[in-house]
């Protein structure tokens, strides 16, 4: 790894000239749609693996160090998941950023879901992985996905049918062509008129009759109960805890499980393709594979009434193991990358590593890509509706984990906590 101390270095070019390279930091986003996640990763198509391929192209990198990151100092602020976007990604390394038009070389040899913003120039020094204090996600959560009795499971809705009734199926869900457990295939002697039928959260049932039985439409809303709620679960993951059962591959005893939790909220409404989508925000020195959706996914498994908020502070114990459910990965998207203290250090020496330059830019690129992404998929394939049929005891048992030992106390999802 180059290890100069100096600001500036100097390269041969191919027909002999001098080239410079400069430290800088280069603010980005991206929409995570069709990529294998942000880190490179050979066989798979990757955010980094374009970005590496527009940088050379755009002159930025020799030809002597082509596809050999470590020889140019390169680091990125965040590693993302597959499919997962971000707003405001931050990468460092030593490129040369001449002649003028160097962010336009750039998008030039990128595809339009993936968007340079601009660049600082930064001290040699500066690594965007190291330097970064804090990240914050953000996750658009469906509101429907807080209401109990919509898109429930099987066999929860089965045991609050009446005697009689068979269960056929989620009518959204099975409209949108997606298999559902327990659809029943012939409907002969009922009346059943689909396009009579206009529910987010129904489920169809059939009486001893043979007649559609609809359940009526949820009057579930994000309201000031619900939003204290919400907020007070999200609450038990702010401070510092062993985060083991919120990610893959990391033991208890692994220091690299123990994380910090700044902040988690969850404010604002927006709409999304006819879809209103709960903002939910949290910030954090670092995190782990899959931590953010699994954090998420057990939230709204509490919210939904199939576990206790106790269960939280118990997967925070080094000497439990339990099954945290994952949320979709659609919703997520990296919001911004912090350099409070780098910034404070060297404000009159540097630029200001910080998207404050860039936010109408970014705002629109999020609006265009990443929020028509999010909305658009959830109305086409209602991916979290889906995953919302499989949040049940079967699946994940550890949701039953009581507050006596390893008993798992049964108790329905449909149920007030």
């Amino acid at each position: 790894m180059l290890t100069t101390t100096t600001d500036e270095e100097t390269d041969m070019s191919c027909g002999g000239g001098v080239t410079e390279r400069q430290k800088i930091a280069i603010i980005f986003a991206f929409c995570g749609v069709g990529y294998q996640g942000m880190q490179k990763n050979p066989g798979a198509k990757t955010i980094e693996g374009e970005l590496e391929e527009a940088l050379f192209h755009a002159g930025a990198v020799p030809e002597s160090i082509r596809g050999k990151p470590k020889l140019y100092d390169f680091a990125r602020s965040a590693r993302t998941d597959k499919g997962v976007s971000a707003v405001g990604q931050v990468v460092s390394g030593r490129f040369n950023v001449d002649p003028p038009g160097f962010v336009d070389r750039l998008n030039s040899n990128l595809p339009n879901q993936i968007r340079i913003f601009g660049y600082k120039h930064v001290t040699p020094s500066f690594s965007s992985k190291k330097f970064c204090d804090r990240r914050r996600y953000v996750y658009l959560l469906p509101v429907f996905a807080l209401d109990p009795i919509s898109h429930r499971d099987r066999e929860t809705v089965m045991a609050s049918l009446g005697p009689g009734e068979e269960y056929v199926k989620c009518f959204e869900c099975s409209e949108r062509g997606r298999k559902i457990p327990g659809l029943v295939g012939n409907w002969k002697g009922t009346n059943f008129v689909t396009k009579s039928l206009d529910f987010q959260s129904d489920i169809l049932s059939i009486n001893g009759q043979g007649n559609v039985m609809a359940a009526t439409k949820s009057k579930f809303c994000y309201g000031e109960k619900e939003k204290e709620r919400f907020n007070r679960i999200l609450s038990c993951y702010v401070g510092s805890y062993n985060f083991h059962n919120f990610t893959t591959r990391t033991k208890a005893d692994d220091p690299a499980a123990n994380r910090q939790i700044i902040s988690f909220t969850a404010n604002s409404v927006i709409n999304l393709d006819g879809i209103d989508f709960i903002k939910c925000e949290v910030v954090g020195k670092s995190f782990m594979l899959h931590q953010i959706r699994k954090m998420m996914g057990l939230a709204v498994a509490i919210m939904r009434n199939c576990a206790s908020e106790s269960l939280i502070q118990t997967a925070f114990s080094k000497d439990v193991n339990l099954t945290v459910p994952m949320a979709p990965e659609v919703g997520l998207y990296l919001d911004e990358c912090f350099f409070t203290s780098y910034n404070e250090k060297f404000e009159d020496s540097h630029e200001e590593v910080s998207m404050e330059a860039y936010k109408e830019e970014a705002e629109a690129f999020k609006l265009k890509h990443i929020y028509s992404h999010i909305g658009a998929t959830e109305r086409k394939y209602g991916n979290m509706a889906l995953w919302l049929h499989s949040l049940n005891y079967r699946n994940y048992p550890d949701l039953n984990f009581g507050s006596h030992g390893n008993n798992r106390v049964q108790i329905s999802c449909s149920e007030e906590s």
